[in-house]
């Protein structure tokens, strides 16, 4: 199987779970509703939404949202480029399917950002589920719908001790935020690069960059000349 084809396969499924999970959770759940995962109090279907970043991080007003959704556009074009350069390049596929899964977790939020404030209506805060496709329109314009988020572990809770600096005496609970399919993916892509893959950005970097140029620069010139011969 080609690598290419194992690529899209990889986001192809990232997706498909990301979305159908999430349109699930939004016509089926009220805002807040939980469901506990083989019955246990610390792994929980939570739903909610955000207008941020992964994890439920925010940026602030209308600006900060549509500003989010235009870099994570500009992010998305990046990583298909930079995808398509290392798949021209001798690199092994752990690599390529890192980059494959942080790429597959981005268009599974930009696709909430964009179309969700389109196709759904508002949530309920009090109770009710959203409608998809209501027949009054979206609530939110596009790429200013929110992000649907659902699994949440509160494995432990408790106070920081009195003594610590800043924090001391204050509640804190692990893990508190709340994450969706799209986060994980990039989240264990991220962490792939980081623990497997970290020496590539110190070593082969550019040079997947210059091969992935001049790869691209020989084709050009090949359609060239071929164009020129059928002349």
């Amino acid at each position: 199987m080609k690598k290419s084809l194992k690529v899209a396969l990889i986001i192809l499924a990232v997706l498909v779970i990301d979305q159908w999970l999430k349109i699930w959770i939004k016509t089926n759940l009220a805002y807040g509703e939980e469901i506990q995962l083989l019955g246990q109090k610390w792994a929980l279907i939570h739903f909610v939404e955000n207008e941020g970043m992964a994890f439920g991080i925010t940026l602030g007003g209308d600006y900060g949202k549509l500003a989010l959704s235009l870099f994570r556009i500009a992010a998305v074009c990046f990583l298909f480029y930079y995808l398509r350069l290392l798949l021209r390049s001798k690199v092994s596929f752990g690599l390529i399917a890192s980059f494959s899964l942080i790429l597959a977790g981005a268009i599974g939020n930009i696709i909430d950002s964009a179309f969700y404030g389109l196709i759904f209506s508002q949530t309920p805060y009090h109770g009710g589920v959203a409608a998809m496709f209501p027949e009054d329109g979206g609530y939110a314009g596009f790429l200013h719908g929110k992000v649907v988020d659902m699994f949440y572990f509160p494995m432990f809770e408790g106070f920081f001790p009195e003594w610590l600096p800043m924090w001391g005496g204050e509640h804190f609970q692990f893990f508190r935020p709340v994450f969706n399919v799209a986060d994980a993916a990039i989240t264990v892509g991220v962490l792939s690069l980081l623990i497997f893959f970290r020496s590539f950005f110190s070593s082969q970097a550019d040079q997947v960059l210059t091969e992935g140029s001049d790869a691209e620069n020989g084709e050009t010139n090949l359609n060239t000349e071929t164009v020129s011969a059928a002349d």
